[in-house]
């Protein structure tokens, strides 16, 4: 027995009764399966991913809250808002001072003092304690309201914080947002601030919207694949770019989530590793960002700037990714739609206010009312004779009955116990006149919320309205939306290896330095070989390679140029004939040998030219002297062939045996000029038939460039060249006998100047001043039109009110006189507006020899210009009133 009750004892106290366990056992796998879903759903919640309703992270919106408790108009140190706040977030003073740093760079919510650091530089904030911090008055007009503040518990159960900021304004989108939670992220890109409540107010008028980002470091950013914001969109972001001289570029801009310090140091590294040319980098950024990039002898600018986009952080790709909290739970949404939760948040949280505003005045003019007939029918000296505080009540109240059925609501008893607590100070001076004002203005008051709520709407766009004029002035859109080219990495590439070949051997390399030169090429090109046996290959650049023996010909490979002709001459090791094709190559597999023969063995290649711009040589043909053939030596000439594929077989040369094959004549280009156009969007050239066609250029063509400032430059026609829309008048084919028709302002003289002349000088790239180089001068009109037409407006006296209008010829006006020439006069009176017309109809007559109706040919010129008004001078869109089309820039 002794032993059965012990044995009893034992397994209570192991918590066991007749073998079975009285706790549920748990296996370990499920419970960290529950802990790590606990824990992700408390990071992606309270720590990594903002609230729709006030575009907050709670760390945010806890700052805010502390912050607004210490307001007293005054700047506190960061310091103390830091320990403020730690009574509401748990996670201790560096997360808190990182996340009110970051806000204090944003320049909305906070006013700083100190040094905050710099976003543009990198360099970090000063210490908690020596930066000071206060509410912004923006922060205060559209953050905080207790009265439609929803409250909860801080974590220790002392203090109540609010569960989201009645915030009365698209935060989120204005500040953007990053966050890593557990198994997704967030990444919400800053709008502008007017364009934000723009759209706002078009949401709240049922129009459509469409919102971009925009950067404080400003810069160019190209949204075509946006996407709204969302998952599988993609912005890419540029560095503003100068060319300063044509040895110097300037670094204005530089794109978000970057430094100068990591731009700088990619730029450096892109220029150890070869892939850029450039001499030196300077830093001189200080109130602006300059970065100086000073280039090598010898280095195109154009192509430095498409580099440094292609190969380092002056050109950055995003990719946003919307996902924000949505009640208690992530949403991945567009911006547009986050947008319009903000909006209809907005106009519900100002009808709260109203419907509050609207109590409190109904309560005071009821007070008021009271007040009144408390005082005036001497309500209070009745409750003289009462014995009891509940008779006093009574008698209150009795002496209010036959006046409670024009109040909106029951008197109750704390009515009359405010009424017993007004002092008979108030009462021996109370002013019925001065009573009745305050209720007539607390009802006009009240009529006009009510006016409000009845047109919730038109208050909510008003509210927008009003603080675009309060708070948007400095808040512009700083970055640049434009169409970016897709810059090809091997065009724009610097040619920082040597490209060698051992013919024989069947090697090629940048490592063959004792071999053959063949040209200069960068370690990222594709290299083309042709052997003699008839094949050619791709393959990537390498330090040696083998690609074949008895190499004829090799050379970097361009992929789709269509301009490269190959001419060929080949024995067929089957027949004995040898053919003649001519070729190109635009496109191919890398490392595939392709046979440019006809495939059978012991074929050979007899001639071989390479032609960079379809050249077609004549050939001398010497066959064997033992041949039967009656003429042994023939030239032909490579024109006569049309251009096929490599596949081709090609034509019968000759069925002798050849002796040999010499060029007789070098050939001219076969394929004709190029046809070059300008897309102004991008400020390009292109083959691609995108934009404003400027014609079909031989090698020696130029382009004519127009500045806004007055200047003209020659440039060739390089797809690689650049030019700034903005600041372009005409841009076209540069033709020597075209005339320039120019109107410009003097600065010295103030007066206006019409000027014609033909471009003197044959210098490419370099730019000229044709205008007068007095400060203050403007070019207000150029053309190239052979009829230049303007509609002047000016008025005779300064005085005056009466404006005169008058359509010129302005090749009537002025001689074609040289370059330098100041011109003629426009006017002698004040100039009010010049306006571009379209070209006059011109008839030529024809010789009297001609078919009746052939006399009447008409050239209709349309205006060719884009203009750069003066400040003070408007000019509208014009139209050509022959066509009705909208003129454009050529």
């Amino acid at each position: 027995m002794e032993n059965e009750n012990q044995t009893e004892n034992f397994d209570e106290n192991n918590n066991t009764k007749n073998g079975e366990a009285l706790h549920e056992q748990v296996a370990v796998a499920g419970l960290y399966e529950n802990w790590f879903l606990e824990y992700a759903s408390y990071v992606i919640l309270e720590r990594a991913v903002p609230a729709v309703e006030d575009g907050l992270k709670p760390v945010q919106r806890r700052i805010l809250h502390a912050l607004n408790e210490m307001d007293d108009g005054r700047f506190n140190k960061v310091a103390n808002v830091i320990g403020q706040t730690m009574q509401y977030h748990p996670h201790g003073d560096a997360s808190i001072n990182e996340a009110l740093v970051n806000m204090g760079q944003k320049d909305l919510l906070f006013d700083c003092q100190g040094n905050w650091g710099d976003i543009r530089t990198g360099d970090s904030a000063a210490a908690a304690r020596y930066i000071e911090v206060r509410l912004s008055k923006f922060a205060h007009e559209v953050v905080f309201n207790p009265q439609t503040t929803e409250w909860q518990l801080s974590y220790d159960g002392r203090k109540k914080e609010p569960i989201t900021l009645p915030v009365k304004f698209p935060l989120l989108l204005a500040q953007g947002v990053e966050g890593i939670a557990v198994g997704l992220a967030t990444k919400i890109m800053p709008h502008n601030f007017c364009e934000l409540i723009e759209a706002s107010i078009d949401i709240l008028k049922n129009k459509p919207i469409e919102i971009f980002p925009d950067f404080m470091m400003g810069g160019y950013v190209d949204v075509t694949n946006y996407n709204d914001g969302q998952r599988g969109g993609k912005i890419r972001i540029r560095a503003k770019i100068e060319e300063f001289d044509k040895k110097t570029l300037i670094i204005k801009d530089i794109p978000f989530s970057t430094t100068t310090t990591s731009l700088i140091d990619s730029i450096i590294k892109a220029n150890d590793a070869g892939k850029i040319k450039i001499k030196k980098v300077i830093d001189n950024t200080a109130k602006d960002v300059e970065i100086q990039v000073q280039l090598a002898p010898g280095t195109s600018p154009d192509v430095t700037i498409d580099a440094l986009y292609a190969f380092t952080d002056c050109e950055i790709s995003i990719s946003p990714n919307a996902c924000v909290i949505i009640g208690d739970k992530p949403h991945f949404v567009g911006v547009s739609e986050i947008l319009k939760v903000c909006t209809h948040q907005t106009v519900q949280l100002l009808e709260q206010e109203l419907q509050i505003r609207k109590g409190e005045l109904m309560e005071k003019i009821l007070f008021s009312s009271l007040e009144k007939i408390f005082i005036e029918n001497r309500i209070y000296r009745k409750i003289e004779a009462c014995e009891t505080f509940e008779e006093v009540l009574e008698t209150v109240d009795k002496g209010l009955k036959p006046f409670k059925k024009q109040f909106y609501r029951q008197i109750v008893e704390e009515d009359l116990l405010r009424l017993l607590e007004i002092r008979i100070k108030r009462i021996s001076k109370y002013d019925s006149f001065k009573a009745d004002e305050l209720m007539l203005r607390l009802e006009e008051e009240l009529r006009e919320v009510e006016d409000n709520l009845a047109n919730i709407i038109r208050y909510s766009i008003d509210y927008y309205k009003n603080l675009l004029k309060k708070y948007g002035k400095g808040r512009e859109r700083k970055t640049e939306i434009r169409n970016f080219n897709t810059i090809s990495a091997a065009v724009v590439a610097a040619a920082n290896q040597k490209l060698y070949v051992d013919r024989e051997g069947g090697f090629i390399g940048y490592g063959l330095k004792k071999e053959e030169y063949v040209m200069d090429c960068s370690d990222i090109d594709d290299i083309i070989i042709f052997r003699k046996d008839g094949h050619c290959l791709v393959t990537k650049i390498q330090d040696k390679v083998f690609v074949g023996k008895d190499i004829i010909y090799c050379s970097v490979f361009k992929k789709n140029d269509d301009r490269k002709v190959y001419n060929l001459v080949y024995f067929d090791g089957k027949s004995g004939i040898s053919y003649i094709k001519r070729f190109k190559v635009t496109a191919v597999t890398r490392d595939r040998e392709y046979n440019l023969t006809a495939g059978n063995p012991k074929s050979k290649v007899l001639h071989f030219t390479a032609n960079d711009n379809g050249e077609a040589e004549v050939i001398s043909v010497n066959l064997t002297a033992s041949c039967t053939a009656r003429v042994k030596q023939f030239d032909f000439d490579f024109k006569t062939l049309l251009i096929k594929g490599r596949d081709s077989m090609g034509n019968v040369l000759t069925k002798y045996p050849v002796r040999k094959i010499t060029i007789k004549s070098a050939g001219v280009s076969t394929l004709g000029g190029l046809d070059i156009w300008y897309d102004p969007t991008i400020g390009r050239l292109n083959r691609d038939e995108h934009g404003k066609y400027l014609g079909n250029f031989e090698a020696k063509d130029n382009i004519l460039v127009i500045y806004n400032n007055g200047q003209y430059e020659l440039t060739n026609f390089e797809l690689t060249n650049r030019y700034e829309p903005k600041d372009i008048a005409v841009l076209a084919k540069f033709v020597p006998e075209n005339i320039i028709t120019a109107v410009y302002l003097d600065g010295g003289t103030k007066q206006y100047f019409v000027k014609r002349f033909k471009i003197e000088t044959t210098t490419v790239d370099k730019k000229f001043l044709f205008i007068s180089d007095e400060k203050g001068s403007k070019l207000q009109f150029a053309s190239i039109d052979v009829y230049p037409r303007i509609q002047l407006s000016y008025k005779k006296d300064e005085k005056g009110a009466v404006v005169e209008t008058e359509d010129l010829n302005l090749d009537e006006l002025a001689d074609v006189r040289g370059w330098k020439a100041q011109g003629s006069k426009l006017t002698p009176y004040k100039v009010q507006l010049i306006k571009p017309l379209a070209s006059k109809v011109v008839e030529i007559e024809t010789s009297s020899d001609e078919p009746e109706g052939a006399n009447a040919i008409v050239v209709n010129i349309p205006v060719a210009d884009k203009l750069t008004p003066p400040e003070e001078i408007e000019f509208p869109d014009t139209v050509d009133s022959s066509t009705g089309e909208q003129l454009g820039l050529f």
